[in-house]
C-alpha cells in the first residue's frame, strides 16, 4: 500500500518560494556559462510543469476546474502558465469579494465594478482599519489593487469609481400638501 504524499504547509511554500526568489536572483547576477545553464533549466522545467498544467486542465470536468482555481497556489500557477479556467474578471471580482468581509469590519466597503479595457474598476466607501494602522479608502484601495492584481495579472490596473450620488428624495411638508389640495377643492 503506498503511503499518502507530504503535503506542505502554506508558510513552509511559502519560505521555499521566497528562497527560489532569492537563488534566482543569484543566478542572474553571476557570470559564466553554469548560471546560464541553471537559469535555462529552471524556464525549461517551468515550461514542462506548465504544459502538465495545461493538460490537467484540458481534462478537468467543471467541478475539478473550480477546485484546481479556488486553490491559493494551484491558481496563481495556473496564471503564471495561462491556463487559469475562469476568466479573468470572474477571478478578479472574486478576489474583491475575499476582501469584502475584513472592509466591512472596519467601517468601510468595496464593491467590484466591473473591468474597462485592462482596466479593473472598483467603488471603495469609508472604513479603513481605525486608529494604529493608517487607515481610510487609500489603505484599502491599496490592498484591493495588490489582491486583483495577483488573481488576475493580465489585468494593468486597478482604480476606484466614485459612489454614485443618489439626490435625497425631496421632502414635502404634509401641511404643503394639505394647503395644496384645499386650495384645489376650493376652486
Amino acid at each position: 500500500m503506498a503511503e499518502a504524499a507530504v503535503r506542505l504547509p502554506d508558510p513552509a511554500v511559502e519560505a521555499r518560494l521566497a528562497r527560489l526568489d532569492e537563488v534566482l536572483a543569484g543566478l542572474e547576477s553571476a557570470p559564466g556559462p553554469a548560471a546560464r545553464e541553471a537559469l535555462e533549466s529552471v524556464l525549461l522545467l517551468t515550461e514542462v510543469y506548465g504544459e502538465a498544467l495545461a493538460r490537467i486542465v484540458d481534462v478537468a470536468d467543471e467541478r475539478l476546474s473550480e477546485r484546481l482555481a479556488e486553490d491559493e497556489l494551484l491558481g496563481h500557477l495556473l496564471v503564471l502558465h495561462s491556463v487559469h479556467p475562469e476568466p479573468v474578471e470572474r477571478r478578479a471580482a472574486r478576489a474583491v469579494e475575499k476582501l469584502r468581509p475584513a472592509v466591512r469590519e472596519r467601517g468601510g466597503d468595496v464593491e467590484w465594478a466591473g473591468v474597462e479595457g485592462q482596466v479593473a474598476r472598483v467603488r471603495v466607501s469609508g472604513g479603513g482599519c481605525g486608529s494604529g494602522c493608517g487607515g481610510g479608502s487609500a489603505d484599502v484601495t491599496e490592498v484591493v489593487r495588490a489582491a486583483v492584481l495577483a488573481a488576475a495579472p493580465e489585468l494593468t490596473a486597478v482604480e476606484p469609481v466614485a459612489e454614485e450620488r443618489r439626490a435625497a428624495p425631496a421632502f414635502v411638508p404634509l401641511d404643503s400638501i394639505r394647503r395644496r389640495a384645499a386650495a384645489q377643492e376650493a376652486r
